[in-house]
């Protein structure tokens, strides 16, 4: 049997890290002669992963300018990109130069909240509807049960649904510039220990998660109701620019965002738009941010309107951004030069990281469905997009 080695003293160290990659490189005969190179100290791993044994190295590149009429970002940014898609970042920026010729997108960000989702089950539904009249007359309580945990994290509400003789609780938090999926979790936890102390009449069975918070799912719920960070970005394009710059006409891409609305209802698709998750992924890798929650931040709306001196109005609002500019990945070296690069890194500026990375989205999106009315998509592709080995 093959065996990885460890050292439960110190398992973050070169040597370690090199010791495993023999063990997998004679197992496999593999060299990883490049998953070996890096840059960083493995004694800054510890809470990021366990088992370090080398790097996967993303390409990178800066996308921009994007200029940004925030409310938290305003100016000039240069977008950190980490992709091994061709056409990618050159798509990225012919938005970016339409948008910021036409004077910059405008964003907003309209709601905040992360949640944990427990379920109370009852010996019938009236003890479960008796349970719910109960969290509301002391929710204030359970409220400062929550807060014991965190500094940070606030309780703002809490959301019931119920089922049968079940109830989930959907606890509502703001988590300042962390992405807080962890503190909510340790924040609910303790909040219904104090609940399930107070002997709740009729109750059989408590589970601390039951796929209501949709962690790392899409979700209608967070359409209606937020995860992470509820994002608007927002931009009018002359016609002239259009036509400029995407060799289209604001007529010609009305047209396509209505087809493209048909087509996403026919699909049955969580999203209207054309590649939420390309923009968002890449600048999730290069940015220090839980990878897998592009499954519910790449969900989103497009709305397009013609305005009445011929411009195209067209917005994005993304309902479930889950994001951090503190904690988790975002310390990470290279992670933490992306996020310094758009003045983003530590307290303070998750939401202007957040405006900046659906600006970048609404980017992509005008970008790309030009080409695809233009007729240049398959020809950028070719161009740009074919690495053949």
């Amino acid at each position: 049997m093959i065996k990885l080695p460890r050292d439960k003293a110190n398992d973050y160290t070169r040597e370690m890290a090199a010791a495993r990659r023999r063990v997998v490189s004679e197992a496999s005969g593999a060299a990883l002669e490049h998953v070996g190179a890096f840059s960083f100290d493995p004694a800054v791993l510890p809470g990021n992963m366990e088992g370090f044994s080398g790097v996967a190295q993303v390409p990178l590149g800066f996308a921009g300018p994007l200029l940004v009429d925030g409310e938290h970002a305003r100016g000039e940014f240069l977008v950190p990109m980490a992709t091994t898609e061709g056409t990618l970042v050159a798509s990225y920026n012919r938005g970016m130069r339409l948008t910021r010729e036409a004077g910059g997108v405008r964003t907003t960000v309209i709601d905040d909240a992360m949640q944990r989702a427990p379920v109370f089950v009852f010996r019938d539904a009236r003890a479960a509807r008796a349970f719910g009249d109960w969290v509301n007359a002391n929710f204030a309580t359970i409220k400062a049960k929550a807060e014991e945990t965190t500094s940070v994290g606030k309780l703002r509400n809490i959301e019931q649904y119920a089922v049968s003789k079940m109830r989930w609780l959907r606890f509502d938090y703001t988590t300042g510039d962390a992405a807080g999926q962890n503190m909510v979790t340790k924040a609910t936890r303790n909040a219904c220990l104090w609940m399930l102390e107070q002997g709740l009449p009729g109750l059989e069975h408590f589970a601390l998660a039951a796929n209501l918070d949709t962690d790392k799912k899409h979700s209608t719920i967070n359409n209606l109701h937020t995860r992470g960070k509820r994002v608007v970005a927002e931009a009018t394009l002359p016609p002239r620019l259009i036509e400029e710059i995407m060799h289209t006409s604001a007529k010609a891409l009305y047209r396509a965002r209505q087809l493209s609305n048909m087509g996403s209802l026919l699909a049955g698709a969580v999203n209207n738009g054309a590649h939420y998750a390309n923009g968002i992924t890449a600048m999730f890798i290069a940015c220090g941010q839980d990878v897998a929650n592009v499954a519910e931040s790449s969900a989103g709306f497009s709305y397009a309107e013609l305005t009445e001196d011929g411009s195209y109005y067209f917005s994005v609002t993304i309902p479930s951004l889950v994001v951090a500019t503190y904690g988790g990945g975002t310390g990470l070296p290279t992670q933490r030069e992306c996020l310094e690069a758009l003045g983003c890194y530590g307290q303070g500026k998750v939401y202007k990281f957040a405006e900046i990375v659906a600006a970048t989205v609404l980017c992509g999106e005008l970008s790309l469905g030009a080409a695809i009315v233009a007729d240049q998509w398959v020809a950028a592709h070719e161009a740009f997009g074919r690495n053949r080995p």
